[in-house]
């Protein structure tokens, strides 16, 4: 399979490789903090999908560094703006820095 430059597939399962526990972790409470917040913001349905997206790349146990901090970016410019959200979202960084930077040609 050819993949596109910046594009490198971590191998392993879920159970196998710490940084995805960390990624699974991460976004199950960012999920669940955003689900307990009582305020509706025009981008929470890109918020959840992007973090439902994080969640199956996770559960895959072999995400792509670009597709990780696409969807981070995206999650991150839906909810940026909301502090209670803050600690999770630095939490889903956090998890989605351990994979690394992509690759470059």
């Amino acid at each position: 399979m050819l993949r596109s430059v910046g594009q490198k597939r971590v191998t392993g399962r879920g159970g196998d490789d710490p940084r995805v526990t960390e990624l699974r972790t991460a976004v199950s409470r960012l999920r669940r903090e955003l689900a307990l917040h009582p305020a509706d913001f025009p981008d929470r349905g890109i918020a959840e999908d992007e973090l439902a997206a994080l969640d199956a790349m996770g559960i895959s146990g072999a995400p792509e560094i670009v597709r990780l901090r696409r969807s981070l970016l995206l999650v991150a410019a839906a909810i940026g703006s909301v502090s209670a959200l803050a600690p999770g979202l630095r939490g889903v960084r956090n998890a989605v820095d351990l994979f690394g930077e992509p690759t470059r040609r």
